[in-house]
């Protein structure tokens, strides 16, 4: 597992609009909430992309951007950005290498048949791309709030 002060690891997905993103566009620039979640459209997934997309120019004001990562591919990403008016970016891990960097790949149980899914979690990293805060098996609801707490603990 990661933990705070790790280097954080190095990516490049394609976001909803088919546009590359990578860690890198933001060192030097931005701080970096990278959130990893299960499905687009499940009822935790989409409270939690709202609450994200309610407080974003919150986050703004700390030089924070909001990257939200799952398996879903970019049209699964676009129609659910599109529907809920999403303004956080999503971006598609389709065969879960950043979720397996992150260390948030995990088997899961659900009605005794066992597979692998993202364990929803959020990693605060800084504008060096080291990890301020790493939150494993995290709840929704309420979660962007607690996140901008974090994030203005460590940028008043």
């Amino acid at each position: 597992m990661l933990k705070r002060g790790d280097p954080a690891p190095e990516f490049e997905l394609p976001d909803a609009d088919l546009q590359r993103v990578t860690l890198a566009d933001y060192r030097d620039r931005k701080n970096v909430v990278l959130y990893f979640y299960p499905k687009d459209n499940t009822t935790g997934c989409t409270i939690e992309a709202i609450e994200f997309t309610e407080l974003i120019d919150d986050f703004k004001q700390h030089d924070a951007v909001i990257l939200g990562v799952s398996t879903d591919n970019c049209v699964s990403h676009a129609n659910f950005r599109d529907q809920h008016g999403l303004t956080v970016r999503l971006l598609a891990d389709i065969e879960a290498e950043v979720c397996k960097l992150y260390d948030v790949w995990r088997e899961k149980e659900k009605n005794g048949i066992k597979r692998m899914g993202i364990l929803r979690s959020t990693f605060l990293i800084d504008k060096a791309g080291t990890i301020g805060h790493a939150l494993y098996d995290v709840k929704p609801k309420g979660h962007a709030a607690e996140i901008l707490a974090l994030i203005q603990q460590m940028h008043p």
